[in-house]
């Protein structure tokens, strides 16, 4: 590591009744580039404010280099008390030069004559950009710097970021943003801070070693301990191996997807054969829409089937909220139609989370006061299913407004989809979330039988979670492909490659038929046909048994049925993780022989 600029010795911080964290031990080099991760509440932004100086410790040694400049680029900047953007990005001791502040304006693309008061979240967070790039830090700090950007300003950012000589920390849940930039990453995990000189991009391998030796001393602990501690420090080794499966799944249907898309990505999904009446959710013909003299949807034909997850992408500005609106009712086509399935059910996460009132309590938000809730059918008491959207059940009485804005988040998640639906329409969901919340939602996603509707700037959440993507340019135009974010990136870097492709193969010689594909053994098809339904056995029995533990006095009550629960949960655990390797690994084989 570069010679330190910065660096706190046995920092510690009381926040409560307790130590938030305390013994942290902390260097920043010359250009450095740390990605700051951990969960939501863990203290990231805390410690992202004591390293600038913004708050002091309750113990600890801060020293610095003179003359280190240090600016702090927040989550969500305070612009009230500014007539514009141009007066907060221009304002204050140690304000940048006002010609630096409007030349990277220019290159963002933000009018920072808007009025302070209606600017949207967007236009605040490009103003804060501007501040704080044009200060000239020597270290720069980033608190989710991508939220509420389009893909357009995030990749200026990283560009930016890569030319920048100084060192910068930074907190994101945008992984690609994460990988591309960052060479170091410090982990925020329970109290303790761990740095690891390798970039995001090793951070799960990493975290994977951690987890699997604390693993390993849990083993020399009691029953108890163990089962309280498994949410934590297995969870999500486990969650990453079920969404490997889940992926090989996810590719499958971007295949099937595929198949029914014109070779130039037109917009337009052919229609399936028979019973395809019944499969569709939404059917849009030749659909446009204009405001004034501006054409936001021209000529967009679409038909989307039960079980589709479509993500939908573009600057801001370019209509996607119009074409959501158009898909789901909200509004009415200039001209077109847009029919939609009489049955829909449909569930609305929005930017706003309108839903969270923050004088009410986490067990009012999800129970009404009461111990147990329906999740889609199944009754769950509500400490149980608080650990499976990665919350301490200790948590059920806490305010919506102590909460952090992931952790609201998350609850409006765990609110949600406990109830039944066939629609799910997220827009922007992956704001505030930590990433191991991201990994549970690409889940939940996963698992969810109806039709999914996402509207994301996240580029590595679309190419986790959708089968289709809408990507809309600005001019009306909106492109079709089989496949996430990177599959529309690559067809927009080769935009007649498609249609040269077709004319040669029409001028081809026909080709004689591919040989007949080998199939699986028929043990190895009986087990990729029915290990499915044996999982999903698995985790109905572990579901019943975790409810039954959840009972705080079991232990205490009836110690020996407390033991056998626990030796079940661990045998059904293991049974499970051994059942997905397995179909994974038959997935990859059948994937290999169609190929």
């Amino acid at each position: 590591m570069a010679a330190p600029l910065l660096s706190y010795e046995n920092l510690g911080l009381v926040q409560g009744t307790g130590w938030l964290f305390r013994g942290l031990n902390l260097q920043i080099g010359e250009r450095d580039r740390l990605a700051l991760i951990g969960r939501n509440g863990a203290g990231k932004t805390t410690l992202l404010k004591l390293i600038g100086g913004a708050i002091e410790p309750d113990e600890g040694k801060r020293a610095i280099v003179p003359g280190t400049h240090v600016v702090m680029l927040e989550q969500d900047p305070d612009v009230s008390r500014f007539a514009t953007l141009h007066d907060f990005a221009t304002a204050g001791q140690g304000a940048p030069a006002v010609h630096e502040v409007e030349a990277i304006a220019d290159q963002l693309g933000i009018d920072l004559m808007r009025e302070a008061a209606t600017a949207s979240g967007g236009e605040r967070r490009r103003a804060a950009i501007c501040r704080a790039l044009a200060s000239e830090p020597d270290i720069l700090l980033l608190d989710e710097p991508t939220n509420h950007l389009d893909i357009s300003a995030i990749t200026w950012l990283e560009e930016w970021l890569n030319r920048f000589s100084g060192a910068f920390v930074v907190i994101s849940h945008d992984r690609t943003f994460l990988t591309r930039l960052t060479r170091s990453t410090l982990w925020l995990d329970r109290g303790n801070l761990r740095r690891n000189e390798v970039g995001f991009g090793g951070f799960d391998a990493w975290t994977e070693r951690v987890y699997a030796e604390e693993a390993r001393a849990a083993d020399k602990l009691d029953a108890k301990l163990k089962i309280e501690a498994h949410w934590l420090e297995r969870g999500v080794t486990a969650r990453r191996k079920r969404n490997q499966g889940r992926l090989a799944k996810l590719y499958e249907m971007r295949a099937e997807r595929a198949a029914m898309i014109g070779p130039q990505g037109a917009a337009k999904l052919a229609v399936a054969a028979d019973g395809s009446k019944t499969k569709t959710v939404f059917a849009a013909e030749h659909v446009s829409k204009s405001y004034g003299d501006r054409t936001v949807i021209k000529d967009f034909t679409l038909r989307i089937q039960r079980g589709d997850r479509i993500g939908i992408v573009g600057g801001n500005g370019a209509g996607k909220t119009t074409l959501l609106k158009l898909l789901t009712g909200e509004i009415e086509p200039d001209s077109g139609t847009v029919t939609r399935a009489r049955t829909l059910d449909s569930i609305v996460i929005d930017q706003q989370r309108s839903l969270m009132k923050p004088e009410k309590t986490v067990r009012d938000v999800l129970a009404e006061g009461g111990d147990w809730i329906d999740v889609r059918g199944v009754r769950k008491h509500i400490q149980g299913y608080l650990k499976e959207f990665l919350f301490e059940p200790s948590l059920s009485e806490a305010k919506v407004g102590t909460l952090s804005g992931g952790e609201r988040t998350r609850l409006l998640l765990a609110r949600e989809f406990a109830r039944e639906s066939n629609l799910l329409v997220l827009d922007e969901p992956t704001n505030d979330l930590d990433l191991e919340t991201l990994d549970l939602l690409q889940e939940v996603i996963a698992d969810y039988e109806g039709t999914v509707l996402i509207v994301s700037h996240d580029r590595d959440f679309l190419d986790r979670t959708v089968t289709v993507t809408l990507g809309l340019d600005g001019t009306g135009r909106i492109d079709v492909i089989a496949g996430g974010y990177a599959d529309w990136e690559a067809k927009r870097r080769q935009p007649n490659a498609a249609p040269k492709k077709a004319a040669a193969k029409a001028e081809a010689p026909s080709a004689p038929p591919p040989p007949k594909a080998a199939k699986l053994s028929y043990k190895d098809q009986r087990d990729y046909d029915l290990l499915p339904g044996r999982i999903a056995e698995i985790e109905a029995a572990i579901a019943r048994d975790e409810a039954a533990l959840s009972d705080p006095n079991l232990y205490t009550r009836e110690p020996k049925r407390f033991a056998a629960l626990t030796a079940a949960i661990e045998a059904a655990r293991a049974e499970k993780d051994a059942a997905e390797e397995r179909w994974l690994e038959l997935a990859e084989k059948a994937e290999a022989l169609e190929g």
